[in-house]
C-alpha cells in the first residue's frame, strides 16, 4: 500500500510539472459583447440610457460603428477605451454623411439612418482587440411611452443578457417573457431577461407609480 501511494505521488508530480510546462490554451482576453442595459427616464421623454461593451477584433480598424435603430433618435453618446479609461472622439452621423466621407461601414445604412463613430485611439494590432464602452440615450415613442397611468416597455431585444431598469419610484405591473425582477440598492426595480434564440425576442412590460407614502 505504501509503495502505490508512493508510485501515485510521483506520477502526480510528473503530470503537474508537464501540465505547468504547457501554453495556457487562450486565444484572447475575456470580453462581454452579449450584455445590454437599458435605464428607463421618465415616461413622457420617451427615453432610456442605454449601457454596452463591445470588442474590437478585426486587424486594422480604426472606427466603431453603431448604427441607431430606426424610428430612435440618439443623444449624449459616450464612447469609453476599457483598456486605458480614455473618453474618445466620437460624433453622430447621417448615412448619407457616412457615405460620403467613405467611411469604411460594413452595414447596410440609408441616407437618414443614425449613425454614432467612434474613432479608435490606435488601430487594431494583429492578434490584438480593443474594448470599448459605449453609453448613448435613445428616445423612441413606439417603444417606450405612458398608456394612462402605466409606462410601456414593447421593444425587441437581439442581444443575450438584457436588463431593464424603471425610472425611481416606479413598480412592475406586468411582464412578458419570463425575466427575474429585483430591487436595486437605490431602490430602483430591475428586469433581467435572457434571449436564448438565434434571432429577436419581443420584451413587452408595464409598470406603475407607487402610492406616495
Amino acid at each position: 500500500m505504501k509503495q502505490t501511494s508512493i508510485i501515485l505521488f510521483a506520477v502526480f508530480i510528473v503530470f503537474s510539472i508537464g501540465f505547468a510546462q504547457q501554453p495556457v490554451p487562450l486565444s484572447e482576453r475575456a470580453y462581454q459583447d452579449r450584455e445590454i442595459l437599458y435605464e428607463l427616464q421618465e415616461p413622457p421623454s420617451h427615453a432610456f440610457r442605454i449601457t454596452h461593451d463591445y470588442t474590437e477584433r478585426r486587424e486594422g480598424a480604426k472606427h466603431y460603428f453603431n448604427v441607431v435603430r430606426a424610428g430612435s433618435k440618439v443623444s449624449d453618446p459616450e464612447s469609453i477605451d476599457l483598456d486605458s479609461g480614455e473618453n474618445l472622439k466620437l460624433e453622430t452621423l447621417s448615412g448619407k454623411q457616412v457615405k460620403e466621407r467613405k467611411l469604411p461601414i460594413t452595414d447596410s445604412i440609408k441616407d437618414d439612418t443614425e449613425v454614432v463613430v467612434t474613432y479608435l485611439a490606435r488601430s487594431v494590432a494583429k492578434g490584438a482587440t480593443v474594448r470599448l464602452r459605449l453609453k448613448e440615450t435613445y428616445a423612441d415613442a413606439k417603444s417606450y411611452y405612458l398608456d394612462g397611468d402605466e409606462l410601456v416597455w414593447d421593444r425587441t431585444f437581439g442581444r443575450l443578457r438584457n436588463t431593464v431598469v424603471l425610472p425611481a419610484g416606479w413598480r412592475l405591473t406586468a411582464l412578458g417573457p419570463p425575466g427575474v425582477v429585483q430591487t436595486l440598492p437605490d431602490g430602483r426595480v430591475s428586469v433581467y431577461v435572457v434571449n436564448p434564440r438565434n434571432d429577436e425576442v419581443r420584451v413587452y412590460l408595464r409598470a406603475r407609480r407607487r402610492a406616495a407614502r
